[in-house]
């Protein structure tokens, strides 16, 4: 039993992928060697190439890489979960962005993601209570990426945040599993109320760019915001709303909006 629990546990189809395509990609650029190597190829886990990457860009005079890593290591082994996420958000970019050719390119280069598995080691720190350094992860992921997560947040997985300059996501705002959003979208309140005052986001909705979704209300699931609307009610399920006031405009148009990335809508 426990060598057949060993094997499962080292299947790993996402990091083998990944590894796979570092390997063709040196071929393909040995240039990019050293960076390839250091990322990824010198890594045993997934979770390893997430700390390293994330301590990488995050340091700074304040707090060095090395200590960076070891908080992002603590918290991939404290909570296996933070993996699978990460593994969902990677999967769920290279389907719904036509710019992602191979599984490495978030981990490597592109910002939503990697602030995305910032603030989930900061949303770590912050469940178990260690909330300065929580704020010091959300402060130097905004600096770093320019998207700024309140690690108190609740997001789940399979997350694809487009281009992602200018996210912002409040503190008491919960975002459900398999969401799209694209940049400049506000996940705000309302005023100065220190309590439940920030969106709930159903899964599968997808946010067009520049949203913004103010105050404590529901977002059904499978809905669509268009680019540039002003969220003020609540929305049901899979509709589709524009506007500023955003009002319904229609159905959302497919099952599930966030993965077919269709913003184009007939207005009734």
């Amino acid at each position: 039993m426990a060598e057949l629990s060993a094997s499962v546990k080292a299947v790993d189809p996402v990091w083998d992928r990944i590894r796979s395509e570092a390997e063709h990609a040196i071929q393909d650029e040995p240039l990019l060697g050293g960076l390839v190597h250091s990322s990824i190829l010198h890594h045993a886990s997934f979770e390893k190439a997430l700390s390293y990457r994330m301590a990488l860009k995050l340091s700074s005079a304040e707090m060095s890489g090395q200590l960076l890593r070891e908080i992002a290591d603590t918290a991939y082994k404290a909570d296996p979960w933070l993996g699978t996420a990460a593994r969902a958000d990677v999967v769920a970019v290279f389907e719904r962005d036509p710019a992602c050719h191979r599984f490495m390119q978030p981990l490597l280069y592109f910002k939503g993601y990697q602030a995305m598995q910032a603030y989930r080691v900061g949303h770590w720190l912050f469940k178990e209570g260690r909330h300065d350094l929580a704020y010091f992860i959300q402060m130097r992921t905004s600096e770093a990426f320019g998207i700024d997560i309140h690690p108190a947040a609740r997001i789940g997985k399979g997350i694809m945040i487009d281009h992602a300059h200018s996210i912002v996501i409040g503190e008491t705002a919960v975002v459900g599993d398999n969401v799209s959003m694209l940049h400049s979208v506000t996940l705000g309140g309302t005023g100065k109320e220190d309590d439940d005052r920030h969106p709930k986001i159903g899964d599968g909705v997808l946010i067009g760019a520049g949203a913004k979704v103010l105050g404590n209300i529901q977002i059904g699931h499978c809905s669509r915001i268009a680019a540039g609307s002003v969220v003020l009610e609540d929305v049901p399920p899979c509709k589709t709303v524009a506007g500023v006031p955003a009002r319904i405009v229609g159905e959302a148009g497919c099952d599930q909006p966030s993965v077919m990335m269709n913003q184009l809508f007939e207005q009734t």
